[in-house]
C-alpha cells in the first residue's frame, strides 16, 4: 500500500472531509407513483409475494426477540428483511391483506422492545459480539421502512431509541464499533446505513456524527479500510489475507457485508456531498465489475469475493449467494441514481434476467441459497433453528425492486431502464401526469414499442437505455427513425409529447459465443442459455465446439416444455470424434433462470460447456506463462 494511505495526510484528508454537514435530507414520494408488470419477469415477481413474503409465518421471526439469551447466531436479521421485502411489494401491488400483515409484523416486533431501546435477542453479557449490531440494522431498516409506509410515528421513535442504546455501547469514549462483529467490522458497521436514514428523518445531527464516527473507524487497525483499499485499487479479493478461518472476523472478502457498508456510505454521500465517498464506492465497484461479476450477472462463493470472473468456468462450491445478488443489484441502483450511468442498469438486468430469477424455485415457495452455473439448484439450510435462511428472507426485496428500478424520473426526464411488459404512471413538476406503457415479448422477442400518453400535451426528455451488449440499435418515434443511437448509454428524446406518440426499440438479439478457459458459452441478448438434461438431447457434460461466425451462432427457435421460458437449438460438434460424420447436431438449450428450476437433483444442467480441444487450431503454452 502507499505510504500515503499511512500517513497523517491521508486521515487529515479523511477527517476534513468527515466534518463536512448538510441539512438532512427530506424524504419525498417518487414521482413515479405506479408500476405493473406482466409477461415471465411480472408473473415471478407476483408468484413470489404471494408464495413466499405473504406465506412467511412473521410470528416465527418475532419470537426469538422475545428471548434475551442468544450468544452468537443471527436470528434477528430475519425479521428485517423479510418486512422490508413485504414492504417493498406492498408499494408494488398495493394488496390489503399484505398491509395488514405487515402492521402486524411491526407492532409485534415494537412490543419486544426493551425499556433501554434494545431491540434483540443477544443475552446482556453476549451484546456487540458476533451478529448482534448486524440483527439490529435490519431491525432498524424495517421499522424506518415501516414509518416511511404508515406515517406511524412509533416506529420512527421506536428506531431511534435502538440507534441511541446502541450509541451508549459504542462510541469513540466506548467501544470501537469495527471491533465487534464479523469480517473485521464490517457487519457491524454496516449499521451507518439506517443511521443515516434516521439524521435524514429527524435532521438530528448526532446521528450524522455517529455516522461520521463509523466511517472514521474504518480506517484504524481494527477496521476493513473501506477507503484506503479503495483509493488504492486494492481488488476485492485481495484486501486482507486468505483466512485461515473462513466465517470469522479476519475474513475481509465478505462480499454482502463490504457491499452493505459501501451502501451506506452513499447515503452520507448524499447529505456531505464528498466526492471521496462517491469515487471509493465506483472505484470499488468498478474491480468488482472487472474481477467478480459472472456471466450470469453475480458472484461470490463461500458469499465471499474470490476473483470469480476469471475462475467461473470452474465447479465451484456455493457460488452467487443471492443475498450477494440482491445487494450487488441494490448497489448498482443507487448508483445509478446518483450518476446516470445507464452501465449500471445493465448490470441489473443481467442479475435479473439470470441469476436473480434462477434463485426462485418454479413453484415460487422458496428462493435458493446458491445458484450454480452447472449442476442442480437445491433449498438452502435452515438457519439458527428456524425454518427460514437469509436468502429466502432477503431474496424477495430483490424482486420487489425491479419495479422501482424500471421507471425513474428526476426533474424533467423520465428515464426507462428495464424492458419487460408493463405501464407506469408517472406524475412530473406541476402536476403532468404521464401514463407510459411498454408492449413487448422482449428480450424473447427484440422489438419494444413504448405508447407516452400524457394527460395533456407536455414537454420533457425520454431516456431510454440502449445496452453495451447490443451492437446494432434502433430506435424511432412515431415512426421516424432517430439518429445518433450510441450502445451502452441512454438515448434521449427531449419534445413535446402528445397523447398517443409511440417509440419503437429494435435490440440486437444475435446470439454470442462467449469463450474462457477452454469453455464456451452462449448469451442472447441479456439471457445466458444452458443445456438441461429434461430435453434428453445427449450427456450435458459431454466436449463441443459450438458452431459460430464472427462470434455469433445461429440459434433456432423452439416451442419451449414445461419447464422452460424460453428454448433453442444451436449446432455444436459433440465429442472427439472427428473420423465420422462432422455435420453439427442442434443441441437444445434453454434460458438459464429454467434451467434446474424444479430442484430435482435427478435432473442436472450447465452454462459453460467444455470445448473439445483442437491442437491445430490452439498453439501450446506452458501452463506457467
Amino acid at each position: 500500500m502507499s505510504q500515503l494511505f499511512k500517513s497523517k495526510a491521508f486521515f487529515s484528508l479523511l477527517f476534513c472531509a468527515l466534518s463536512v454537514t448538510s441539512m438532512a435530507q427530506v424524504v419525498k414520494d417518487s414521482p413515479v407513483r405506479m408500476v405493473r408488470m406482466s409477461g415471465y419477469v411480472g408473473e415471478r415477481i407476483d408468484a413470489c409475494i404471494e408464495h413466499r413474503v405473504k406465506a412467511q409465518d412473521v410470528e416465527h421471526l418475532v419470537e426469538p426477540f422475545r428471548h434475551q439469551d442468544e450468544k452468537s447466531r443471527w436470528q434477528s436479521e430475519f425479521w428485517g428483511k423479510w418486512i422490508q421485502g413485504a414492504i417493498a411489494s406492498y408499494r408494488y401491488n398495493r394488496d390489503p391483506e399484505l398491509y395488514q400483515i405487515i402492521k402486524n409484523a411491526a407492532e409485534s416486533l415494537m412490543e419486544t422492545q426493551l425499556p433501554s431501546g434494545y431491540i434483540g435477542n443477544y443475552a446482556p453479557e453476549y451484546q456487540l459480539q458476533a451478529w448482534d449490531i448486524w440483527g439490529r440494522k435490519y431491525s432498524a431498516l424495517g421499522l424506518i421502512a415501516w414509518y416511511d409506509l404508515s406515517a406511524d410515528k412509533d416506529a420512527l421513535d421506536a428506531a431511534c431509541r435502538l440507534i441511541d442504546h446502541l450509541m451508549t455501547q459504542v462510541g469513540p469514549d466506548t467501544t470501537n464499533i469495527v471491533s465487534t462483529g464479523f469480517y473485521v467490522g464490517m457487519a457491524s458497521s454496516s449499521i451507518l446505513e439506517p443511521v443515516m436514514y434516521l439524521y435524514n428523518r429527524t435532521g438530528k445531527q448526532k446521528y450524522l456524527d455517529f455516522a461520521q464516527y463509523i466511517v472514521s473507524q474504518w480506517e484504524t487497525p481494527d477496521g476493513p479500510q473501506l477507503i484506503s483499499k479503495a483509493i488504492a485499487d486494492v481488488p476485492v479479493a485481495n484486501r486482507f489475507p486468505h483466512p485461515a478461518n473462513w466465517f470469522s472476523r479476519e475474513n475481509g472478502q465478505k462480499a454482502y457485508e463490504m457491499m452493505s457498508c459501501y451502501e451506506g456510505l452513499l447515503e452520507l454521500y448524499k447529505v456531505t456531498h464528498n466526492p471521496l465517498y462517491l469515487a471509493v464506492v465506483e472505484k470499488t465497484v468498478g474491480h468488482i465489475i472487472r474481477e467478480e461479476i459472472n456471466i450470469a450477472g453475480s458472484g461470490s462463493a463461500f458469499e465471499c469475493w474470490y476473483g470469480g470472473k476469471e475462475r467461473q468456468t470452474l465447479p465451484t462450491y456455493h457460488t452467487m449467494e443471492t443475498c450477494v445478488t440482491f445487494t450487488w443489484m441494490q448497489l448498482c441502483n443507487r448508483l445509478l441514481q446518483l450518476t446516470g450511468n445507464s452501465l449500471y442498469a445493465d448490470y441489473i438486468e443481467k442479475a435479473v434476467y439470470n441469476a436473480l430469477m434462477a434463485s426462485l424455485k418454479a413453484d415460487a415457495s422458496q428462493i435458493a441459497k446458491y445458484s450454480p452455473l452447472e449442476g442442480w439448484r437445491h433449498e438452502g439450510e435452515e438457519q439458527c433453528g428456524m425454518h427460514i435462511n437469509c436468502c429466502n428472507a432477503n431474496g424477495p426485496r430483490a424482486f420487489a425492486l425491479i419495479p422501482g428500478f424500471a421507471y425513474q424520473a428526476q426533474d424533467d426526464c423520465i428515464r426507462i431502464n428495464f424492458y419487460t411488459p408493463s405501464d407506469a404512471y408517472i406524475w412530473l413538476k406541476g402536476k403532468r401526469e404521464i401514463h407510459i406503457e411498454q408492449e413487448t415479448n422482449y428480450p424473447v422477442e427484440d422489438t419494444i414499442r413504448i405508447n407516452i400518453d400524457p394527460k395533456r400535451s407536455t414537454t420533457f426528455a425520454l431516456a431510454l437505455r440502449i445496452p453495451a451488449w447490443s451492437q446494432i440499435a434502433t430506435v424511432s418515434v412515431n415512426g421516424e427513425p432517430q439518429s445518433g443511437v450510441l450502445q451502452g448509454a441512454y438515448y434521449t428524446i427531449n419534445r413535446k409529447w402528445e397523447k398517443g406518440d409511440q417509440v419503437c426499440i429494435r435490440l440486437d438479439l444475435r446470439a454470442r459465443l462467449v469463450e474462457q478457459n477452454q469453455a464456451q458459452a452462449i448469451v442472447r441478448g441479456p439471457i445466458v442459455l444452458a443445456r438441461d438434461s429434461r430435453f434428453n438431447d445427449g450427456f450435458i457434460d459431454e466436449t463441443s465446439q459450438i458452431v459460430s461466425k464472427e462470434g455469433y451462432v445461429e440459434l433456432t427457435p423452439v416451442e419451449a416444455p414445461a419447464f422452460a421460458w424460453m428454448a433453442f437449438t444451436a449446432p455444436m460438434i459433440l465429442g472427439t470424434d472427428l473420423e465420422g460424420n462432422r455435420t453439427p447436431k442442434q443441441v437444445h438449450l434453454c434460458d438459464f433462470a429454467s434451467a434446474g428450476n424444479t430442484w430435482d437433483k435427478t435432473q442436472r444442467y450447465r452454462v459453460w460447456l467444455p470445448k473439445t480441444l483442437n491442437v491445430m487450431h490452439t498453439p501450446y503454452k506452458p501452463y506457467n506463462q
